[in-house]
């Protein structure tokens, strides 16, 4: 067969070379074997030399068989073709020009050149596409071996880096379509098959998902040079001929040997349908073919096909819709000019079930507002279609998907910082941010943080937005304007157009003096005999009015982003942080109490967030403004002490701590401390109150380097404790507090060999405290009491023998007491009358020696107690350098001892039981100081009627506390005054001070206060919220140190979940919160907080309770605990209803009379029916708010007797219905038949209960015998903690033995029956809130303390 004559056809497969398809086409004649290929190449390139590309007419079948063999041929030989056919094209390409210039080219000639070109390009192409396709088997197998020697390795398989190969192969290519070969086809009409080919190559590279990095930049850009030149050139946008693809589901990966010769559009969908990795390298592909080579059309024709995709589809793909999205998203942002007029095509899209789509057609108009329709220069048609963009964009701010409101805010915060959004929208934009900041999810909240804080740094009004500020230029401005409007209207009495005050809906904002933005120009004019000055007073009272609007969403949104400061999202909190920076920056008065909001979250575990409250204090207050360093330091000064106005005790605290941090990083200049040295000294006038918080400041420091207060001691006692009269206690007090920090205040460490840091009993400090404490008792100053703590506190940390001088302190002011008593009592006047002594002074000595009490406990167990260690340390020490090795080896025992570690443990028992024994012996006993005032505090605790005085009593109460802690035998026996006080006190502050010092008792003696313990649960009922909040504190701390036992009374902790206080309730909800954290403890405990919320006596209304439980069942999420209580609740319809059966019974008999029943029955008894149907309606929402698993399901069907006669109530049957509804949102489809089953279950007993209620009703009481053969509950339980109200109160009763006597069980068994739900792991019966006092306690369950050392026999 003559190859002159023979045409050669583009295949579709290899294959079809070897069949003959028609007459006088091509066939491969013979496909050679390996070993004969080198020499049939060299052939062919001796050829090529002597005739140039048309030796490939006669020499092809070589080409082929080395195609055919690829994957077998050695790597060299590869490699040589390689190079030879880029030589055979390229001399081609060179020559092409002059051929098809030449006018008198034969047909023949004519054919014999499209032959070769069409062989030579099919060969390159092939060789290219094997090449490839071994390449990216390659890399796969890189990344299972690891990336390390990856080119080592692909050059072992190739024999050379093919990545660098590619790109002159396809530069080749673009240089030969850039010819005007379409000539050398008859009608000058290229056939598609041949672009079709070279295009197919670069759509099969683009699949590499390795073209996407950065060092195959090179590769992209040739590929889509080539691809741009198919397209203007030969019309590859659009194929007639395209193939039908794959379904969408399928991999449209095309075999390397299939001919696909579809268009450009439709090939860019598709690969954007599959491949991931291709959305921003077509995005620039595309933008580039738009504006580079001109052909626009192609992106509304792309825009066109994926506006035509079926949404439900896209739903089903999501491989696809990601795609698409990113793909139009980063369009938007290249060429937003040209996607905008094929907008409208993507508006289906909004409507669709993929977010993703949403979001990338939603960006995209932002793009378009942001780079198309801003300024001020828009015509009246691209500023309705800005308007109508900025209205889908505020639309979707509600939309169903969070991503999609978090996105949308996060584009209108782009759009903000760039200033493109109208000042007529400012208001609209703000107004839906502040409301996001609702949002249940934590990204929408976090985004709309951003858009606020975005508002407030490109606001157009002022750099101050004080609403209060504003408000008064607005008035008087306004009121101008009225003037002026009636002075215009007494002078020419003409109508004129409605002003913007007159109707601020319709009129458009201007821009104020100096203001920038986009905001709209009025599209109307005014008229004519409308002056000057009114117009601009009209604009100038439409500004203020719209910074004073602004101003007031601002405040606004402080409120609501306040409380999101402790949310356990770390990047919220952030967000919240920065945003209080900006706001304080920019003078919202507001703002301040964000910033002390944020003070306690120093104490935060998560190093992100401590860092951000770092920063944000460094941002606020270590930069201030000023032209000196001393300038600078007096302007930090002021801002710091702003804080320390009216700030709490914690507030201060937490501020020491950030200002120890920025002294310990030397962040505070020298000057700053100069500064407040030279305030402390009054060296510089100030004010007593910033002289007072200079000295705060001063002792805040000191935690950081103690130097600083402890090198100028005697200036600091010269100043704050001088002799002047009046006396200033608070000055005193934060010297003292600034002195204490020059030491450390915790106990001593093992390993501590310096004694501790101790000042001589006759310094000068000490000399003055006594002084001051001693005189200041005798007068009624209310600021002596926090000083005389503070002294008291410094003296047991500083001095040496503090007992020595609070001791002397305590007798000079019981010696003036009682002048002042004898100066009363004078037998001249009165002698017939009792000497009375000031309230103030009998107040003042009993705190005196409360605080006395608590420092000298604290002093012996932490101070005394870490030298007696430090001391038997050393002496140890200096013992074991002395032994010799022969006595250290004789001594086996004291050996064995030492390697266990029992001889230090043993030296601690004894150095503990030493202080115990004098806290026990003598501290209270005999003579001591401390035990002269036990009678006194004792008769003014135990008499309240007579020693009335609300000061008194308070002062009183705090003092037996604190007694109270020095000895168990003197607290065991104060237990009931105590608890007396804390039940029966008319004052909220006794009770909320006695609340905090039983706690410590709990902690200090938890065996004697474990008795007691209802009564700790009974305040958190209390009446007053600061009492609720005190108790709420205590018993948290108490119950998640494991320092009481929790029983059922927790339920009180869960009613305070709904306290109409909003701290109560937050304190209520994080202690649940940490609580979840314990292993299975809120599981164990929710059958009886169930059982108590929902009992009659003691229990919460309907909606409270569903409140409290929906909080609580959130913590269950283990399928374990899920199906256990499932199957729990299940059994607790049964157990309601037959305790309704025997509470019925019961009535039934005292309606008779029955003696044994406790006499006749009550007037208005009824059959407890409510009481069972409320509490099934409970347990039905309880099992609704589960998150329920398809094992669960399995639990309720097994159960389903126990609660198909209740679905006859409608609640009830609602509650199960939105079961059904939860288990399908996630169901399988093999449990779909299970969920169904059960909803016909649940319909056919609703409506048959319907139909036969009264016989349901007749026949309940026998229809509940089965069940009663069940396992009986472990124990009943007696009546819950006694109300406040009760007239006696009485010392608990000690806990009774299991066990009972036989002839009490049938009486036992005759008590009202109350029915609980009880958690398996806890059947000890509780105790009753009332018994008398001969039932005292004599043994009681030990609690044993937490401590690194225990007793041993």
């Amino acid at each position: 067969m003559s190859p002159q004559i023979c045409e050669f056809h583009l295949p579709l497969s290899p294959e079809e070379l070897l069949k003959s398809g028609g007459v006088n086409q091509y066939v491969v004649q013979e496909v050679l074997s390996i070993r004969h290929l080198p020499s049939y190449l060299k052939a062919f390139q001796t050829a090529f030399r002597a005739q140039g590309p048309l030796a490939v007419l006669e020499h092809f079948d070589t080409i082929y068989s080395i195609l055919h063999h690829f994957r077998s041929i050695d790597p060299g030989l590869k490699e040589d073709t390689l190079e030879f056919l880029i030589k055979v094209v390229s001399r081609h390409s060179q020559e092409l020009p002059a051929v098809l210039d030449d006018a008198a080219l034969s047909m023949s000639d004519r054919s014999a050149h499209l032959n070769a070109l069409k062989m030579n390009c099919y060969a390159l192409i092939r060789l290219l596409e094997s090449f490839e396709t071994m390449s990216s088997q390659t890399g796969l197998m890189d990344l299972e071996l690891g990336g390390k020697g990856r080119k080592s390795r692909a050059k072992a398989t190739h024999g050379f880096d093919w990545e660098e190969e590619r790109q002159p192969i396809l530069q080749l290519l673009t240089q030969l379509l850039q010819l005007d070969i379409r000539h050398l086809w008859n009608h000058s009409i290229i056939e598609e098959e041949f672009v079709s080919l070279v295009t197919g190559c670069c759509y099969r590279l683009l699949e590499n998902p390795t073209i996407s990095h950065q060092k195959n930049r090179p590769t992209r850009e040739a590929i889509t040079h080539l691809l741009g030149v198919a397209l203007t050139r030969y019309n590859h946008m659009l194929s007639e001929s395209a193939l039908p693809f794959p379904h969408p589901f399928l991999r449209p990966r095309i075999m390397a040997h299939v001919q696909d010769s579809t268009g450009a559009t439709v090939k860019i969908i598709q690969m954007l349908q599959h491949f991931e990795h291709l959305a921003s390298i077509l995005v620039a592909a595309v933008s580039l073919w738009a504006t580079d080579y001109g052909m626009k059309s192609i992106v509304g024709e792309i825009v066109r096909e994926i506006g035509q995709k079926c949404p439900q589809e896209l739903s089903r793909d999501p491989t696809g819709a990601k795609g698409f999205a990113a793909f139009l998203t980063e369009l938007a942002e290249r060429v937003p000019a040209i996607l905008m007029s094929s907008m409208c095509i993507l508006l289906d899209h909004l409507d669709g079930e993929n977010y993703t789509m949403r979001n990338a057609v939603l960006a995209a108009m932002a793009e378009m507002v942001l780079q198309v329709l801003s300024g001020d220069q828009l015509e009246e048609a691209s500023r309705d279609t800005r308007d109508q963009f900025l209205d889908t964009l505020q639309a979707h701010c509600h939309d169903v998907n969070s991503f999609v409101r978090s996105r949308v805010l996060q584009l209108f915060t782009r759009i903000v910082q760039q200033k493109a959004l109208p000042l007529t929208r400012f208001q609209a934009v703000v107004a839906l941010a502040v409301g996001r900041l609702a949002d249940k999810s934590v990204l929408v909240c976090k985004s709309a943080i951003q858009l606020l804080a975005s508002f407030l740094a490109n606001n157009p009004f002022s750099c101050k937005l004080s609403d209060t500020d504003l408000a008064g230029p607005l008035q008087k401005e306004t009121q101008k304007l009225q003037e002026m409007r009636a002075q215009r209207r007494a002078t020419a009495p003409c109508p004129s157009a409605p002003t913007q005050e007159e109707n601020p809906q319709t009129a458009a904002g201007s821009l104020g003096p100096g203001e920038t933005g986009c905001r709209d120009k009025h599209s109307g004019s005014e008229p004519k005999d409308c002056s000057d000055e009114l117009v601009k007073q009209e604009l100038l009272v439409q500004y203020l009015q719209d910074a004073h609007s602004f101003s007031l969403q601002i405040t606004k949104a402080i409120g609501i982003i306040s409380k999101m400061m402790y949310e356990h999202t770390t990047t919220v909190v952030q967000e919240v942080i920065e945003f209080f920076v900006m706001v304080f920056q920019f003078g919202v008065p507001q703002a301040l109490f964000g910033v002390r909001r944020m003070l306690p979250l120093i104490w935060s575990k998560e190093p992100g967030v401590r860092d951000a409250v770092l920063n944000a204090y460094r941002q606020l207050y270590l930069k201030p403004k000023g032209d000196s360093a001393r300038a600078k330091a007096q302007t930090l000064i002021h801002n710091l002490s702003l804080l320390l106005v009216d700030a709490s005790v914690g507030t201060i605290q937490c501020l020491e701590e950030i200002i120890c941090e920025f002294v310990q990083k030397d962040e505070l200049s020298p000057a700053v401390t100069q500064v407040l040295w030279e305030r402390a000294t009054e060296k510089v006038p100030c004010s007593p109150l910033e002289r007072c918080s200079s000295i705060m400041l001063l002792g805040m420091m000191a935690r950081g380097k103690p130097e600083i207060v402890g090198s100028n001691l005697d200036t600091l006692v010269n100043t704050g404790l001088d002799e002047k009269l009046p006396p200033d206690y608070r000055l005193a007090q934060q010297v003292c507090h600034a002195i204490a920090n020059i030491s450390d205040r915790r106990k001593p460490s093992m390993g501590e060999r310096h004694p501790p840091f101790r000042v001589p009993q006759e310094h000068r400090l000490f000399e003055r405290l006594r002084e001051m404490v001693t005189k200041g008792s005798v007068h009624p100053d209310p600021l002596w009491v926090p000083f005389k703590e503070a002294a008291v506190a410094l003296i047991y940390q500083l001095a040496e023998g503090p007992e020595v001088i609070c001791a002397q302190m305590l007798q000079d002011c019981a010696k003036q007491a009682l002048e002042k008593l004898e100066e009363k009592s004078d037998p001249q006047e009165a002698p017939q009358e009792t000497p009375v002594l000031p309230t103030f002074l009998l107040m003042n000595l009993l705190s005196l020696a409360g605080d006395v009490a608590l420092q000298q406990l604290v002093h012996l167990e932490q101070a005394v107690s870490g030298e007696l260690c430090r001391r038997r340390v050393l002496r140890e020490e200096q013992e074991h350098k002395r032994k010799e090795p022969k006595e250290k080896n004789s001594n086996s025992e004291s050996t064995l001892e030492e390697e266990m570690g029992l001889g230090g443990a043993t030296a601690d028992d004894t150095e503990a039981e030493l202080i115990r024994g004098i806290c026990e012996l003598e501290l209270l006993e005999g003579k001591q100081t401390l035990a002269a005032f036990v009678p006194l505090l004792l008769k003014v605790c135990n008499n309240p009627g007579l020693y009335s005085n609300p000061e008194l009593s308070t002062a009183a109460s705090l003092a037996l506390g604190k007694f109270c802690m020095i000895s168990a035998t003197f607290c065991d026996s104060q237990l009931r005054l105590l608890f007396t006080m804390l039940e029966k006190s008319s004052l909220p502050i006794v009770r909320s001070n006695l609340m905090i010092a039983t706690g410590d008792l709990a902690i200090r003696f938890p065996n004697l206060v474990d008795p007691w313990t209802p009564h700790l649960y009974a305040r958190l009922r209390d009446p007053s919220q600061h009492v609720r909040k005190t108790a709420a504190l205590v018993m948290t701390h108490l119950i998640l140190k494991d320092m009481v036992k929790v029983k059922g009374q927790v339920s009180e902790m869960a009613v305070l979940l709904i306290d109409p206080a909003p701290q109560i309730a937050a304190l209520a909800k994080n202690f649940f919160n940490e609580l979840s954290n314990k292993a299975n403890a809120i599981y164990n405990l929710l059958p009886d907080i169930i059982s108590r919320l929902s009992a009659p006596e003691g229990g919460v209304e309907e909606e409270p309770f569903h409140t409290i439980m929906k909080q609580l069942l959130s913590y269950i999420t283990k399928d374990k605990q899920t199906e256990s209580l499932v199957e729990k609740l299940c059994q607790r319809f049964r157990t309601a209803q037959y305790a309704a059966f025997l509470e019925g019974s019961r009535g039934l008999h005292r309606a008779r009379g029955d003696p044994s029943l406790g006499g006749p029955a009550e007037p208005h008894h009824t059959f407890p029916a409510c009481r069972t149907e409320r509490q099934y309606r409970d347990l039905a929402y309880c099992m609704s708010q589960l998150p329920l698993t398809e094992r669960g399901l399995h639990k309720m069907l097994d159960n389903f007797d126990c609660f198909g006669d209740k679905l006859s109530d409608e609640s009830i049957f609602s509650a199960f219905l939105s079961i059904v509804g939860k288990l399908r949102r996630g169901a399988k489809p093999e449990g779909k038949a299970v969920i169904d089953e059960f909803e016909q279950k649940l319909r056919a007993c609703h409506t048959r209960g319907l139909d036969a209620v009264e016989e349901l009703e007749v026949g309940q009481g026998s229809s509940q015998r089965a069940p009663s053969a069940r396992k009986q509950p472990a124990a009943a339980r007696h009546r819950h903690v006694a109300s406040t109200a009760s007239d006696d109160f009485v010392t608990p009763k000690p806990r009774r033995p299991t066990r009972q006597h036989p002839n009490t069980q049938q009486q036992a068994s005759r008590k009202k029956l109350r029915i609980v739900f009880s958690s398996d792991e806890s059947s000890d019966e509780e105790l009753s809130a009332e018994m008398t006092e001969d039932e005292t306690p004599k043994k009681t369950t030990p609690i044993r303390r937490a401590s690194a050392h225990r007793h041993r026999s």
